[in-house]
């Protein structure tokens, strides 16, 4: 069985020394995010996922979630229930929520590590109270002031939970095809028809009632996806005085049998004329739920962020425990009957691997999560402006590269225990199952990819990339005589130029031929997934130097920013050459020809 230990000394060490959080916080007009606040928070919060989560995961994963057939309900796995009572009773579901709907209003970036503690603890119990997050931000931005007084509230304090509704059977990731309908009723409010598939949480028996977010189209709608409204649509009927009501006009039709997350309801919902109220404008449905979605994306690639955490943790250990064979130099513990496996230089490169893009992905989030509150909360637009650039611009960064990650650390964590990862009485295999998920939901990697390149650099021009390249520049400059990080400024400064000529390379073949984009998408992001590490990385050694933190810590620091300069980032090497490729090499095999 895998265990669990909040990794609080380098979370605060990216918030406070990296990050200088604390500094940005008072800026940002946040009085009561004081360090002395937060490191409460932090501390409460690895207590609870460490003893209250962590233990059900493997019950979880074993006995998953049931679901009745005759009723539609679903049951979720012993301990579930009653740890998301005590998760509510703790004030944990509205930590970032603003005060004026029952929330304690810390920053967003506050919350970035506790939901890094919850995934790693348990991915799949952390999915239940995932999207009300994203609820509160779609309805916050979108609704009406009656919506956001009435569903607001026990969203906030978790009396009710939100989903996200938007793909179905026949339509994947294209919402221009989908087929649900919202049909005018004489009260003001919609008749939603249609089955949504893959939905997160969408039946469970945690809270009183669940509060659906349903892309639909109106019956003279557009076509495709310029015809998408966005809807509220209650498990149980609720009035726009606040009222519960009896049971909407939805049901679970079943639950997924799936590779992970067993312990995760994902559903297949039918809707059967349910009430549903509009939210925002007819017509303009999918800004409103990309509010929601960007949120999702970012909490996706934390998830990958804990899993991998986790991984490396129990790796860490069973390396340092288990005795085979002996260094290749020599015995380095004479005294055992052989020597740990962490002596082997092949578990050393999957261990760094893992603490580098652990410790690297940490910054990478966590800088993200404060662009939110600084999109927000900056004295002036321009700042604000620029802000809110730069979080779109890294978000299929973070959502793509830390689930990727994820993927790898998994790998090669279980890869440690040997034949022992593959059995269950570990839980390495789990948890390897588990991150698979996560570059497919909120958009897989490739669709990730294609927002990055074809939206974010082509669309927009590269409006947040100019924002990070400037950024590392800056850095570059200040630090080149910084003890710490100097061996790093020039390689660094190498990769940000070719990061800006592999650009200018692609947007001018696409310009050409539009197939270019998706030809070079994906190796555009692991590319800038790597070149973004290796500027983290190195910002954490100059931090790490500047520190009251103790020698061992600077020196690990230090040694793991060397190790991923040295083998890590080389990677970019071969998304470079890749990327700059014809899309022909792509294209040039006909379909038919692909079995022959």
């Amino acid at each position: 069985m895998s265990t669990y230990k909040a990794p609080l000394n380098d979370m605060r060490f990216v918030l406070y020394d990296v990050l200088g959080a604390e500094r940005e916080f008072a800026r940002l007009g946040q009085a009561d995010a004081t360090r002395d606040v937060l490191d409460a928070v932090f501390d409460e919060a690895a207590r609870f996922t460490e003893t209250v989560l962590a233990p059900l995961n493997e019950i979880g994963d074993r006995v998953g979630c049931k679901f009745d057939k005759d009723t539609g309900a679903v049951t979720t796995p012993p301990g579930f229930k009653q740890a998301y009572a005590q998760f509510v009773e703790g004030g944990w579901t509205g930590l970032v929520s603003p005060v004026e709907f029952g929330g304690q209003g810390l920053p967003y970036t506050a919350g970035v590590p506790l939901k890094e503690m919850i995934d790693a603890a348990n991915l799949a119990w952390g999915n239940f109270p995932l999207l009300s997050h994203g609820a509160t931000d779609a309805l916050l931005h979108h609704g009406e002031d009656w919506q956001r007084e009435v569903f607001l509230k026990p969203l906030v304090d978790g009396t009710w939970t939100g989903t996200m509704c938007l793909t179905e059977p026949h339509c994947g990731t294209d919402l221009g095809l989908l087929k649900t309908r919202a049909a005018p009723n004489e009260d003001g409010s919609y008749a939603i028809t249609g089955t949504k598939i893959f939905i997160t949480a969408g039946e469970h028996d945690m809270t009183g009632n669940i509060i659906h977010l349903v892309l639909a189209k109106l019956p003279d709608a557009p076509a495709g996806s310029k015809g998408i409204s966005l809807f509220i649509v209650p498990k149980f009927k609720v009035a726009r005085d606040g009222t519960q009501g009896e049971a909407n006009a939805v049901r679970c039709g079943s639950i997924e049998h799936k590779m992970g997350i067993h312990g995760s309801a994902t559903c297949v919902l039918n809707f059967d004329g349910a009430q549903g109220y509009l939210i925002g404008q007819p017509n303009k449905g999918l800004m409103a739920m990309f509010t929601m979605m960007n949120t999702a994306r970012l909490g996706v690639g934390v998830q990958g962020l804990g899993l991998s955490d986790r991984a490396w943790q129990n790796a860490l250990r069973y390396s340092r425990e288990r005795l085979q064979s002996r260094s290749l130099s020599g015995a380095k513990f004479p005294e055992k009957p052989a020597d740990p496996i962490i002596v082997q230089p092949d578990v050393r490169r999957m261990l760094l691997t893992c603490k580098a893009l652990v410790e690297g992905g940490r910054a990478l989030s966590y800088h993200a999560g404060l662009q939110v509150d600084i999109s927000e909360l900056a004295p002036t637009p321009e700042e604000r402006q620029q802000a809110d650039a730069l979080v779109g611009f890294l978000t299929p960064i973070v959502k793509a590269c830390l689930t990727e990650w994820g993927m790898e650390c998994t790998y090669n964590a279980l890869q440690c225990f040997g034949g022992h990862g593959y059995i269950a009485e570990h839980g390495m295999e789990q948890l390897a199952r588990d991150a698979r998920i996560t570059t497919l939901y909120e958009g897989t990697t490739g669709i990730q990819a294609l927002d990055l390149l074809g939206r974010k650099i082509l669309q927009l021009q590269g409006a947040g990339l100019k924002i990070f390249l400037g950024m590392i520049t800056q850095f570059c400059d200040a630090e080149s005589g910084n003890e710490g990080a100097a061996e790093f400024i020039g390689p660094l400064r190498e990769k940000t130029a070719q990061w800006q000529q592999l650009t200018l390379q692609v947007g001018q073949r696409a310009m050409a031929n539009p197939e270019e984009v998706g030809a070079a998408s994906y190796d555009y992001l692991m590319y800038s997934g790597y070149v973004a590490l290796a500027y983290w990385w190195a910002r954490s050694a100059a931090a790490a130097h500047a520190s009251t933190h103790s020698d061992a810590f600077k020196r690990a620091k230090l040694e793991t920013a060397r190790f991923y300069f040295a083998r890590i980032l080389p990677r970019t090497m071969t998304h470079a050459s890749a990327m700059s490729s014809a899309a022909s090499t792509l294209t040039a095999l006909d379909e038919a020809a692909f079995d022959s």
